[in-house]
């Protein structure tokens, strides 16, 4: 057992610390402690905003003052650092396409979730944490599927997060994903706007009236044919799965969707040596937090989603 005694904390948040989530500013004050036991004290009241209960997506503000209560975790509880020798965290420090004093920017391989949770000991903001223990703060602007490679933005510094932050609100960041999708895909397809409705008990997206406003572009790149098409989808607004729901409800699902997809097409491009889903954000375009100016950002498809390409040619 751990035999530090916990005590409880008080903390004034400041106008760096101001803009964030409760349950995000949480996990970084504890550390060691599981997301789950994190929720709980929040539920519980046990964790105070100016003497008040609040809720877990309550928005931290300058002058707020934070109780901590003190958390025990007996040590098999606790979670364990992150080991910088793991193949999948060594190499992210190889995925980095950008990067400056204010941000950086993974091109994200398939099959990492971008943080830890749910059954996963680590994400992709928790392994670039590990990989760079010098730096006082990394904090995720966004987030992809766990099974979508491609850009993913991570903020040094709490103003570059706010600004950022800010512009995905604004709906002011464009990011555009490669698809493969089953069957041939009409050039006058320019867009789906259609509501989504999230279920939250298996997480399986649909759409319906009763949802949220959902829309997405889409470009035709390449046509094989009546076989497949490689599209360019740039969704307008973030809903979950919002590309993945949006191309199976036009009748054409994404190429290895273990959700939406279609175990025939899966088949028809199997023997290329694909097997993860042929989604991939290579590219954005957002206001850089420090300069003011636009600036774009592109990252290539991995070497199985260029095969696959290349077994349809």
């Amino acid at each position: 057992m751990n035999q530090d005694k916990p005590h409880v904390q008080f903390v004034d948040i400041d106008e760096d610390m101001a803009g964030q989530r409760i349950d995000n500013f949480l996990r970084n004050q504890l550390k060691q402690v599981p997301k789950s036991m994190i929720y709980r004290i929040v539920r519980k009241g046990e964790v105070r905003v100016n003497k008040k209960r609040i809720k877990p997506e309550y928005k931290l503000a300058a002058g707020d003052c934070v109780r901590i209560p003190p958390v025990h975790v007996p040590e098999q509880e606790q979670v364990a650092p992150v080991s910088t020798k793991l193949n999948q965290v060594a190499k992210l420090e190889h995925c980095i396409v950008y990067e400056d004093e204010h941000l950086l920017i993974l091109n994200k391989p398939s099959g990492i979730a971008v943080h830890g949770g749910s059954g996963l000991k680590f994400g992709a903001i928790e392994a670039m944490r590990a990989l760079r223990p010098e730096q006082k703060f990394l904090e995720l602007v966004h987030r992809i599927d766990r099974d979508t490679s491609g850009l993913l933005l991570i903020a040094k510094k709490r103003s570059a997060l706010r600004h950022l932050q800010a512009q995905f609100r604004e709906k002011t960041v464009r990011k555009f994903y490669y698809a493969l999708v089953a069957g041939e895909w009409l050039s006058k397809w320019r867009q789906v706007d259609a509501p989504l409705l999230k279920n939250e008990v298996n997480s399986i997206v649909r759409v319906n009236r009763q949802g949220k406003p959902s829309k997405t572009l889409f470009k035709v790149i390449e046509a094989f044919g009546k076989k497949a098409t490689l599209l360019e989808a740039s969704p307008v607004t973030g809903r979950t799965h919002q590309i993945r729901v949006h191309t199976q409800y036009q009748g054409h699902p994404i190429a290895w969707d273990d959700r939406y997809g279609d175990p025939r097409f899966d088949a028809l491009v199997g023997p290329s040596g694909l097997n993860r889903l042929f989604l991939h954000a290579h590219r954005i375009n957002f206001v850089h937090p420090a300069t003011g100016e636009s600036q774009t950002v592109d990252a290539p498809m991995d070497a199985m989603l260029q095969a696959a390409l290349t077994y349809l040619r």
